[in-house]
């Protein structure tokens, strides 16, 4: 038996085996509340839902126990650790490999060691139990109703196939360089992003200042109240029933700021059949604000659009500025977030009302400054999509790898 996609030169055929041919396993330890928090690194399951692989600097966790328990519940390098236990059975038994030889650790209750007693390669195996046959076996030796468990004998009776130890390495070694593709990718993201936010900062503190086409300084910024600079309305109703994937006209649900959209929208993305008659549709660049949410801070959002026509769901602030609404709206989330937050009232469900946004204290450059502002913020928000895309492609790319180069 082989795999669809496979490295030219090797045809040797995969070999069946169950898990507990290759490896021995154990449950976890069960210290008492106050052992926790200090002490030796002790993987739980977060720790192998969240990363390619585990090592000792990457554990969150950690336990005092006596050297006896340590002895029984260690951890060495090629180790696989299982999920125990979940609430949906897609995700009970997850795997992850330990990849530390320079430190041991130990390992929770909810967590099941797999130990090696045959000779594969560990990186393979992490791999191989990723891949979408031998985790649809694993779920289905589950066991539950309202959480789903399994044990030492289930996992033991799990089949899979290996190749020769010269095909898992050249395979380990392939799919890790995907691997570190993503990491890589993943860490330009979080720069950038971490770059964007102090790069708004300081614009807004004025710390940093753009200039015109002669390289001149421009005026000085001037405070305004948003109501000396803008209008106020509301949305009318659009309900998660009214959404329909081929509806005629595009919609924005105050929700989807929260899920959907940044700063600016350029592309909505939900569409209704509503009749155009009952509708609240946009102006270009105007700004919406939910005007009720879960917590003061959340409340606190504001995003553009910058087409014309779009229906706007009830539970919208709509704010009509004569400045430039993309700026208005960068300004508001960086430079007055917290003060718009303290705004709002209410407890369990919070509101943001138009007759206290209008009072909110603004700064306002020039129109030119302010599109030259937001020019420069678009272009690095262009930056980290471009990079999301070639994140995306990646983790489909790998996705695709581990179902053709798997038995």
């Amino acid at each position: 038996m082989t795999p669809k996609l496979r490295f030219n030169e090797i045809d040797d055929p995969w070999i069946q085996y169950i898990l507990g041919d290759i490896m021995t396993f154990k449950n976890g330890i069960n210290a008492n509340k106050e052992n926790y928090g200090s002490g030796i690194k002790f993987i739980n399951v977060l720790d192998i839902i969240n990363n390619n692989y585990i090592t000792n600097e990457n554990i969150i966790g950690s336990v005092t126990i006596e050297e006896k328990e340590f002895s029984k519940n260690s951890i060495e390098y090629g180790d696989i650790l299982f999920q125990r236990s979940s609430e949906t059975r897609d995700e009970v038994g997850q795997a992850n490999v330990y990849l530390d030889k320079s430190k041991k650790s130990v390992f929770g209750g909810f967590v099941i060691r797999g130990r090696s007693t045959s000779n594969y390669n560990p990186i393979f195996m992490n791999f191989l139990l990723k891949s979408n046959k031998v985790r649809k076996e694993i779920t289905s030796k589950s066991g539950g109703s309202t959480r789903y468990n399994i044990g030492q004998d289930s996992l033991s009776q799990v089949t899979l196939h290996l190749p020769t130890l010269p095909e898992q390495k050249k395979v380990a070694d392939f799919l890790s360089a995907v691997d570190l593709k993503i990491k890589q990718l993943q860490q330009k993201i979080d720069l950038l992003k971490e770059f964007k936010r102090g790069v708004m900062q300081k614009i807004f503190d004025r710390e940093i200042r753009f200039k015109d086409d002669d390289g001149n300084e421009f005026p000085e910024w001037e405070e305004k109240k948003l109501g000396d600079v803008a209008t106020f309305s509301k949305g009318k109703g659009i309900s998660k029933s009214d959404i329909h994937e081929n509806g005629i006209n595009s919609c924005i649900r105050y929700g989807e700021l929260y899920t959907e959209y940044e700063t600016i929208i350029r592309r909505v993305k939900s569409k209704t059949n509503e009749p155009i008659e009952n509708l609240v549709l946009s102006k270009k660049y105007d700004i919406l604000s939910p005007s009720s949410g879960e917590t003061q801070l959340d409340i606190a959002t504001f995003a553009c659009v910058t087409s014309e026509g779009i229906a706007l769901g009830g539970d919208l602030n709509i704010i009509r500025t004569t400045e430039y609404g993309p700026f208005i709206a960068y300004f508001l989330n960086i430079a007055r977030k917290k003060d718009v937050a303290k705004l709002s009232q209410g407890n369990s469900v919070v509101h943001l009302y138009n007759s206290s946004l209008k009072n909110v204290k603004i700064l306002i450059p020039v129109i030119q400054e302010q599109k030259r502002i937001v020019t420069f913020l678009e272009e690095l928000e262009t930056k980290k999509n471009n990079l999301n895309s070639q994140l995306q492609q990646s983790q489909s790319f790998k996705k695709g790898l581990l179902q053709q180069m798997f038995v």
